[in-house]
């Protein structure tokens, strides 16, 4: 398992809520993979263990995890990116369905929130983004 960016309590309290849900600490996972992806070309100081030293940077990537996770929970994904991308999916066997307009942002192959997009490219680590 790769960096985890937010707590389940940074997610209650990104969303305003009194409690992390239940499945919070899956879905800032699966978030927090699809931030690193975003952020292939990104330049930033990390410490000895790959970890962003910079406290704008550490929050930037908090709030980027956190928004993914929440663009999740309110379109009824399981983290999986599917939901936001089409009307109806299925597992088995395959079927997708309608795809829907206005979706997030593709960065680096990566379908991320809106609001995680701009976490992201107010930080300056986007690719294109000077920091």
């Amino acid at each position: 398992m790769g960096r985890v960016y937010a707590t389940p309590e940074a997610l209650a309290m990104w969303m305003g809520r009194p409690a992390p849900d239940d499945d919070a600490a899956r879905l800032l996972a699966r978030a927090s993979e699809d931030v690193d992806a975003a952020l292939f070309t990104a330049v930033y100081d990390v410490d000895d263990d790959g970890d962003p030293t910079d406290p704008q940077i550490v929050a930037a990537l908090a709030n980027a995890a956190c928004a993914q996770a929440e663009f999740w929970l309110a379109s009824g994904d399981d983290g999986t990116g599917a939901a936001a991308q089409w009307d109806s999916a299925s597992i088995g066997p395959v079927a997708l369905s309608g795809r829907r307009p206005g979706g997030p942002s593709a960065v680096s192959g990566v379908d991320l929130a809106p609001r995680a997009y701009r976490a992201l490219r107010a930080a300056g680590l986007l690719p294109g983004v000077i920091w």
